[in-house]
């Protein structure tokens, strides 16, 4: 495991590296990030944002979406995959939304997890960007394979459990931002094949690059 100081070496390096953590779907209001997320699953963000513009365009409003009849859904959305579940996912997390929960995406956990599709990951990625609540933690495959790759978690696949060790490494108020960047540093740098540690900026504290796994 890695010492406090070479956590917080980790976060900077990155923080300089990618100064920008934003989460690469594009989305303007709280239920389009929400919906986004959903259509990712087994999917790119590159070609759900693609996607999204006349599915929104279409469906404007939580009241559009809860009214919207599932086949024309699936349409719009079919190149996503899933798209039958997803489809009816939407649907359904609407009418939920606007009768559980006076229209507005749930800021806690308990409520996020009883909307159709939500999981934790989708629920800690809500509450960090929309929310801001600090030790808000995205265990996406990104995050599995440079959690274990770095040493920040030793030989761990399952989700949550990789939640629970990093929000017990991770400043509060940088975990969000912190797993942004992991996906950032994943696609530009470290790819589940293999990885190009000779331009990596944090190679000198990843237990992969210097040997340690």
């Amino acid at each position: 495991m890695k010492t406090n100081e070479q956590v917080l070496k980790i976060i900077s390096l990155l923080e300089e590296a990618y100064p920008l953590a934003d989460c690469t779907l594009d989305w303007d209001k709280d239920y389009e990030l929400l919906f986004s997320v959903r259509l990712a699953a087994q999917c790119t963000d590159e070609r759900v944002n693609k996607i999204t513009p006349a599915l929104f365009e279409k469906y404007p409003s939580l009241e559009a979406f809860a009214e919207a009849d599932v086949a024309d859904v699936e349409k719009l959305i079919h190149s996503c995959g899933f798209f039958r579940t997803k489809a009816r996912d939407l649907v359904n997390a609407s009418a939920m939304i606007l009768k559980n929960f006076g229209g507005k995406v749930p800021d806690n956990m308990e409520d996020l997890l009883t909307l159709p599709g939500v999981g934790r990951k989708t629920a800690n990625l809500i509450l960090g960007d929309i929310y801001s609540v600090p030790g808000s933690v995205v265990v996406d495959t990104h995050c599995i394979r440079l959690s274990n790759r770095i040493g920040l978690v030793h030989n761990l696949k399952n989700p949550e459990k990789i939640e629970k060790e990093l929000r017990a490494i991770l400043p509060p108020e940088k975990s969000s931002d912190f797993c942004h960047r992991l996906v950032l540093h994943g696609r530009a740098v470290c790819p589940a094949g293999t990885p190009r540690c000779g331009k990596c900026t944090i190679a000198p504290y990843c237990s992969y690059a210097t040997g340690g796994i």
